[in-house]
């Protein structure tokens, strides 16, 4: 059986959550409460793609915001 989120030909999006943090998530699961979808449905090269172009700092929000973008 392959992973759900490692399935190639399966559809994603790219959720986040309110600390900026981002997921890659199978489009046949619900999205969880507490995050929303930014991007998708794409395949999933596409979605990884777009999670390291967008989330360079993996830091919580709550963090950046205490001590600085440094």
């Amino acid at each position: 059986m392959v992973n759900p989120f490692d399935d190639p030909q399966a559809g994603f999006s790219v959720l986040v959550n309110a600390e900026g943090q981002h997921s890659l998530w199978p489009d046949f699961v619900p999205v969880p409460a507490g995050w929303e979808v930014i991007h998708g449905p794409a395949a999933r090269q596409e979605c990884v793609e777009f999670v390291e172009r967008s989330w360079t700092d993996m830091r919580p929000r709550t963090l950046t915001e205490a001590f600085g973008s440094n």
